[in-house]
């Protein structure tokens, strides 16, 4: 999965020039040079700035009547910024702007790249550092946060993760299995089923959506963690599931480094299988349809996804 190619974003000249000059306004001098990320599965803008005045800022923009789910979520995101922590290795917010029928949402620019896939030692090593750091920071839910009422990632499960359940009762179509799996279904359901109760007695935060390209590494080394929209209250071991899907991928020792990571040391003796079985019925069953502020890259990433989940699992449980 190219995740440093995977967006389709709109370059910076064709935003409407009321937009740009607000932006350079709030900036403090005219723009001279944006390079768009490559990163991420939406339409939305998004680009390091260069000013004039030698200024840099990274900005995210989406226009309300077109893309009004993606002007909540960057809303959302620069709300969830603000809060945070002291000290995370998170871009920080400065302002945000309603100019021309868009919002902008503007961010301390992080000098840094996507992780290099196959994973580098060191970059992995530093990602899995910097998230036991965002972890422990966040096991008990700062007062600021709490007052955003994020939701709990069991509520989530319920509603929008379990799709197994859905295709052995017949009101989801069964997505295209390998042969070890196909006769798995009861297996399948019962694992997934098990996630929500997992994650009930979750008191942290976490980020919810924590993937390789909401990842940068920076000059030293550093992991610094992006795109924190889909934050919520979660056990932080789902977090690792999610991010160590590309180490399963490139045939690295994945379960050794779930187990190892201080973000696992409570997590049930299953929860790995659990979180497993239903990504995979997420992304297998969600693949085929794209919201309209995707990008056209997000259902082959879903297809990848969903694959790389159940292929680990079933390693796991000796379906192979």
């Amino acid at each position: 999965m190219p995740y440093h190619a995977t967006a389709h974003r709109p370059p910076w000249a064709t935003l409407p020039a009321p937009l740009r000059t607000a932006i350079g306004d709030r900036l403090g001098a005219p723009v001279v040079a944006a390079r768009v990320a490559g990163a991420g599965f939406t339409r939305g803008f998004a680009a390091v700035l260069r000013t004039a005045a030698g200024g840099r800022a990274f900005v995210k923009a989406a226009a309300t009547a077109e893309h009004p789910r993606l002007v909540d979520w960057y809303a959302r995101e620069a709300a969830i910024l603000d809060r945070l922590p002291d000290g995370l290795p998170v871009p920080r917010p400065r302002w945000t702007l309603h100019e021309a029928g868009w919002f902008a949402l503007c961010l301390d620019a992080v000098d840094g790249h996507t992780p290099r896939l196959p994973w580098d030692p060191a970059e992995l090593a530093a990602t899995l550092s910097g998230y036991a750091d965002v972890a422990a920071a966040l096991a008990d839910t700062p007062a600021g946060l709490r007052e955003l009422g994020p939701p709990h990632l069991a509520e989530l499960a319920r509603d929008d993760i379990l799709w197994w359940g859905e295709v052995a009762a017949g009101r989801e179509p069964a997505p295209p299995l390998p042969a070890p799996v196909r006769d798995r279904l009861p297996h399948l359901v019962a694992l997934e089923s098990r996630l929500p109760a997992y994650a009930a007695g979750a008191t942290g935060l976490i980020h919810g959506d924590l993937r390789l390209d909401n990842v940068l590494i920076d000059g030293v080394g550093r992991a610094w963690f992006c795109d924190w929209t889909w934050l919520c209250q979660g056990p932080a071991w789902f977090d690792l599931v999610t991010l160590l899907l590309t180490a399963y991928a490139d045939g690295l020792d994945a379960d050794a480094f779930f187990a190892r990571h201080p973000a696992a040391a409570d997590a049930p003796r299953d929860a790995l299988d659990a979180t497993l079985a239903a990504l995979s019925g997420y992304f297998l069953t969600t693949a085929a349809s794209m919201p309209g502020t995707a990008s056209p890259h997000l259902p082959a990433h879903q297809l990848w996804s969903g694959e790389q989940s159940l292929g680990w699992l079933a390693r796991r449980q000796g379906w192979t």
